[in-house]
């Protein structure tokens, strides 16, 4: 007879994490911090968000070109037309 006691039942994982909001909201949020901007070409920018418009033209500082990944340039300030943005994403934490 086996006294061990049942195996556990395999939890589920946690829900993620409720985001609450408006894009305006995580926009204002992510001022002056790192974002990683995916332009409709695949290309990823990674900068310091210095400012952004109505029509999402965004301005960067310490900005890096990434292509599949790789870091293929550095600029110091750069400028994306907002035609052009796929996506913005917190590259930290908020």
């Amino acid at each position: 007879m086996d006294d061990s006691p049942p195996p556990p039942e395999a939890t589920p994982p946690p829900p993620p994490p409720v985001t609450s909001g408006s894009p305006t909201d995580f926009l204002k949020n992510v001022v002056g911090k790192r974002v990683v901007v995916r332009l409709t070409s695949g290309v990823d920018y990674r900068g310091v968000l210095s400012c952004l418009d109505g029509y999402m033209n965004i301005a960067l500082e310490q900005t890096e070109e990434h292509v599949n990944g790789t870091v293929t340039n550095r600029y110091g300030d750069a400028f994306i037309r907002g035609n052009n943005v796929l996506y913005i994403s917190a590259a930290e934490p908020l």
